[in-house]
């Protein structure tokens, strides 16, 4: 048999990547590969349409084992398991305990506990974890940063009193001063002497980690994917300098150390950044010299994102945090947590909780991520992907240490400029729609309504009042400007009715009346559309008939010159005129006094926040 299949491939002739490219070239008939094939990502490298095996020939990464320095390939040998986490808010210890005991039956293997800082004490701690066998389930504690070390002290004697075997206390406090100055601009440099005392408290729980990086907020500002990654390298190795200045082993001081790293929509390139952030952190920890290269393994503690979640159409959220899970689950991560699909307006209710864990078991038990080690190993587009990305992030990292390391550039400012920076480009890109948001700056849904929804408040109860010292990054997600703008109509009691006066060529005024549509629903405008009309007379009092405040004109750029000006003038004021599109003859339709144009070059926010304006919405 394998004779036959070695004389079948002979008769073939393996194509040379010249000869693909030569066959791209004519099927492109002229148009140009560069703009029309390579992907320029926001990282700042191109990739290429199609890989060889000759590509990565000169790659390290192919030729790494899974479980093994610098485990590009992931933690594990022998399965691709991770724990399926759930947060809870814990400021009533007892009911936080009762839910802890019930989702532990629903497939969560790992709990995250939010302590308000003045609730720490030994008979919080006690309550909390009554019937929870800590050394089964993972354990993740957050707290007031202030109160952290008292946590640790308080965990450490109740693992003891409990008698767990210490090898098998799996968990994290969530100690992460530097996350305060970058997140809230606030001045939390006194604490940064506490990490030595909290390593110390727990050194004798070797998979308990206490020292957090915190870029998942990052991910939560709109920074991208190179940044969060070479950020939180330095932000890690900034933690490690310093306790390894203070007298702490290097293998104890990487071992304690958890990253909490956020996940983007991007898939591919999510999968590449978990493979990235493991080969890079790995090669920083080699360099303080531990005694053995299991102290380089990187934990991660993989949250999907907040920044693309969306009010309006939040089912679609769903599908966000699903493609989420899905590429930290590929990318070998330590461990998941899928935020519910409500959390921009509202608590997580039960309904809402239950699909976030669910999303998890359901890779777990029917796609069976869980089994294979590295599945995207191989793959001559993703190994590409991981070093292109490991060499960003590093020049980012670099640069950070330049300057004096994260703590200094956290201080300087540098670092949330750069964050904000990327955010303001997002907003400003979804605006015009080169970013799309599904739901919400494109394809909206024209009949929803928000029933009361509006943007959740900040519930952390950490105090941030009086005037902060540095600078902080700007957390607002991305679709928050044109859910402000269709709130904004909703409430003001006139929603304003846009009406599509369709007339000539069928293709064009169908597909603009289309446009139209979803351009003037973003701001919760409602639509009528129509199937044509024989006039523009006609069609004006249709619009007028059904109480249009705004009548758009929908036809091909040609016949423009034909229909704008007499339906302008037959509407004569009676309510506001747009035409679809930037036709040739837009100059002599504005000496007109025709104003309104929608098009794809359009700002559609700042557009449809001038249309709110003249119709008086407020």
């Amino acid at each position: 048999m394998s004779n036959k299949k070695e004389k079948l491939f002979a008769e073939f002739t393996a194509p040379t990547k010249q000869e693909w490219l030569d066959k791209i070239e004519v099927d492109l008939k002229g148009a140009d590969f560069q703009k029309r094939l390579v992907w320029r990502t926001n990282e700042g490298f191109s990739m290429q349409p199609f890989y060889r095996k000759e590509d990565i020939a000169n790659l390290a990464t192919p030729e790494a084992l899974p479980g093994e320095f610098p485990f590009v390939r992931g933690n594990k040998k022998d399965s691709n398991t991770w724990y399926v986490r759930q947060d809870i808010i814990a400021d009533d210890a007892a009911a936080a305990n009762a839910k802890a005991l019930d989702i532990l039956n629903k497939g969560i293997d790992s709990l995250g506990f939010r302590i308000p800082g003045k609730l720490v004490s030994a008979d919080f701690v006690e309550t909390l974890l009554k019937g929870i066998r800590c050394d089964i389930v993972e354990v993740n504690f957050h707290t007031c940063q202030r109160h952290s070390l008292e946590l640790a002290l308080l965990l450490a004697d109740y693992f003891g009193k409990q008698g767990y075997d210490k090898e098998k206390v799996a968990g994290s406090v969530d100690f992460d001063p530097m996350g305060k100055i970058i997140g809230r601009g606030k001045d939390t440099t006194a604490l940064l002497p506490v990490a030595v005392q909290i390593v110390e408290a727990l050194k004798d729980y070797p998979n308990f980690r206490c020292i957090a990086v915190n870029s998942d907020m990052l991910n939560n500002s709109g920074a991208y994917i190179v940044q969060e990654l070479g950020y939180a390298l330095a932000w890690g190795n900034e933690y490690l300098n310093q306790l390894t200045d203070a007298g702490v082993d290097p293998v104890l001081a990487a071992c304690k150390i958890k990253f909490n790293m956020g996940i983007s929509e991007d898939y591919f390139m999510e999968i590449a950044k978990f493979r990235a952030a493991r080969l890079l952190w790995a090669g920083i920890v080699k360099q303080y010299g531990p005694a053995c290269d299991c102290a380089c393994r990187m934990v991660v503690n993989a949250v999907t994102s907040k920044y693309n979640q969306t009010i309006f159409d939040s089912y679609v959220n769903m599908l966000r945090s699903q493609t989420e899970a899905m590429s930290a689950a590929l990318g070998g991560v330590h461990s998941i947590v899928v935020v519910p699909f409500n959390a921009p307006y509202e608590a997580p209710t039960e309904f809402s909780e239950r699909i976030a864990r669910n999303q998890q078991l359901l890779l777990k038990e029917e796609s069976h991520f869980d089994k294979v080690v590295d599945p995207s190993a191989g793959s001559y587009f993703i190994e590409e992907l991981t070093d292109n990305l490991a060499r960003a992030a590093w020049k980012l990292f670099l640069k950070v240490e330049d300057e004096g390391g994260f703590l200094a550039a956290a201080k300087a400012g540098t670092i949330q400029d750069d964050i904000n920076a990327t955010n303001g480009k997002r907003h400003d890109d979804a605006a015009k729609r080169k970013e799309f948001i599904l739901g919400t700056n494109q394809f909206p849904n024209f009949t929803e309504k928000s029933e009361g929804k509006a943007p959740a408040a900040c519930a952390c109860g950490c105090g941030s009042g009086g005037e902060a010292p540095f600078k902080a990054v700007n957390t607002s997600r991305l679709a928050a400007d044109f859910e402000q703008l269709r709130l904004q109509t909703e409430n003001s009691g006139k929603v304003p009715t846009a009406f599509m006066l369709t007339i000539g060529n069928l293709a064009w005024r169908q597909a603009r009346a289309q446009f139209s549509s979803n351009f003037l629903a973003c701001a919760g405008y409602t639509v009528i559309d129509n199937l044509g009309f024989k006039t523009v007379e006609e069609g004006v009092d249709a619009a007028l008939k059904a109480g249009a405040d705004v009548v758009v004109l929908c036809s091909s750029d040609d016949e423009y010159a034909e229909y704008a000006i007499p339906a302008f003038k037959y509407l004569d004021g009676r309510a506001m005129f747009i035409v679809a599109g930037a036709p040739a003859c837009m100059d002599d339709l504005k000496a007109a006094g025709i104003e309104n144009f929608v098009h794809v070059k359009c700002n559609v926010l700042e557009t449809l926040k001038e249309y709110n304006a003249k119709l008086g919405v407020k």
